[in-house]
C-alpha cells in the first residue's frame, strides 16, 4: 500500500532549497539593477574621457577635466539656472492647481468622478505630441490661442518664438500635461483621510480656513511631498516638451540639462561632455530626492509617534 501511495503522489522535477529560494526570488530585481548600472557606469567612464565621435583619434583619459570645464563655463551656469527655474515654476504651479482641483472634487459623487476621469486625458497624451499640438495653437499666423490673445489686445504675441515669453509658453504646456498627475495623487490622499477630525471640527463650528491649514494640510503633507518629488525629478529632466516646441531656444533661453546634453551629443558629437553633463544632472536629482525622502520619513515617524 505504501508503494502504491508513493507511486500515485505527484512529484516535482525541480526542487529549490530554502537557502537558494531568496536568491531566485531576488533575481529579477538584480537583473533590473544590472540593467541600470551598466549604462550609468558607462556614462561615468565616458565622462572622464575626451571623446568626440567625429574625432576618434582624440580619445583620451582626462580625469575630471570635463567637469572642471563645466564649472568654469558661464553657459553651464545658465543651463543650471534655467533648469531649476523651469522645475520650480512647473512644480509650484501644478501643485497649487492640482490641490485646488482635488479639493473641489473631494466629495465622492458621480459628477466629480466623471470630471476627474476627464481631467486625466492630457496625462494620456505623449508630451511631445502635446507640445506639437500647442505649437500649432500658438502659431502667430493661424493659431487659435494667438487669435484669442488678439481679442484681448495682445496682437502679434510671439509665444515660444520670443525669449521673453518662451519660458511662459513651455511652462503652460507642462502645466496642461502634468497637473492631472498631481491632482489624482492629492485627490486619492484627500479621500483616504480619516473623517473623525473633520466631523469633530464641524460640530464645534470651526472655520473652514482653520480646518484646512491645521487639519487637512498637515495630514495631506506626505501626499504633497510624494507628488512634489515625482514632479520635481521629472521636471528637472524635461526634454520632450521643450525640444519639440523650441529646440532649447530662442538662443539659450530654454537650454535645460537634457537639451544641452542632446545638442552636445548629436550636434557636436562630444560624448565625454554630454556624459559629464548627465552625471551632474544625476547628482542634482540624487541630492533633491534625498532631501524629500528624509522629510517624508520624518513626517511618517512623527505620525507614528502621535498615533
Amino acid at each position: 500500500m505504501t508503494a502504491v501511495a508513493s507511486q500515485g503522489r505527484p512529484r516535482s522535477r525541480f526542487r529549490i532549497g530554502k537557502r537558494v529560494l531568496p536568491y531566485v526570488l531576488s533575481l529579477p530585481a538584480l537583473l533590473v539593477c544590472i540593467g541600470i548600472l551598466i549604462p550609468f557606469l558607462t556614462a561615468v567612464w565616458y565622462s572622464l574621457h575626451r571623446y568626440r565621435l567625429s574625432q576618434p583619434w582624440g580619445y583620451k583619459f582626462i580625469w575630471f577635466d570635463n567637469y572642471v570645464a563645466f564649472f568654469t563655463d558661464p553657459k553651464f551656469w545658465n543651463t543650471l539656472q534655467v533648469s531649476l527655474l523651469y522645475a520650480g515654476l512647473t512644480v509650484v504651479l501644478e501643485l497649487l492647481l492640482g490641490l485646488g482641483i482635488a479639493l473641489l472634487l473631494q466629495k465622492r459623487t458621480t459628477l466629480n468622478n466623471f470630471i476627474s476621469i476627464m481631467l486625466l486625458m492630457p496625462l494620456m497624451t505623449a508630451p511631445a505630441l502635446a507640445a506639437l499640438m500647442w505649437k500649432l495653437m500658438t502659431n502667430p499666423g493661424f493659431g487659435i490661442l494667438s487669435y484669442f490673445a488678439s481679442l484681448i489686445g495682445l496682437h502679434d504675441f510671439r509665444w515660444a518664438s520670443s525669449p521673453s515669453t518662451a519660458l511662459f509658453t513651455v511652462v503652460l504646456v507642462d502645466i496642461w500635461v502634468y497637473t492631472p498627475f498631481i491632482m489624482i495623487l492629492l485627490l486619492a490622499g484627500l479621500r483616504s483621510l480619516p473623517t473623525q477630525p473633520f466631523e469633530a471640527a464641524a460640530l464645534d463650528g470651526v472655520p473652514r480656513s482653520f480646518v484646512f491649514f491645521r487639519i487637512t494640510l498637515p495630514m495631506l503633507t506626505p501626499y504633497i511631498l510624494t507628488a512634489t518629488l515625482f514632479r520635481l525629478l521629472d521636471s528637472i529632466q524635461q526634454f520632450d516638451i521643450i525640444y519639440a516646441m523650441t529646440q532649447g531656444g530662442p538662443g539659450d533661453t530654454l537650454t535645460v540639462f537634457q537639451v544641452e546634453a542632446y545638442l552636445n551629443f548629436f550636434q557636436s558629437t562630444n560624448v565625454g561632455r554630454s556624459a559629464a553633463l548627465m552625471i551632474i544632472l544625476w547628482a542634482i536629482t540624487y541630492f533633491l530626492s534625498n532631501i524629500f525622502i528624509k522629510n517624508w520619513l520624518r513626517l511618517r515617524e512623527r505620525a507614528r509617534g502621535e498615533a
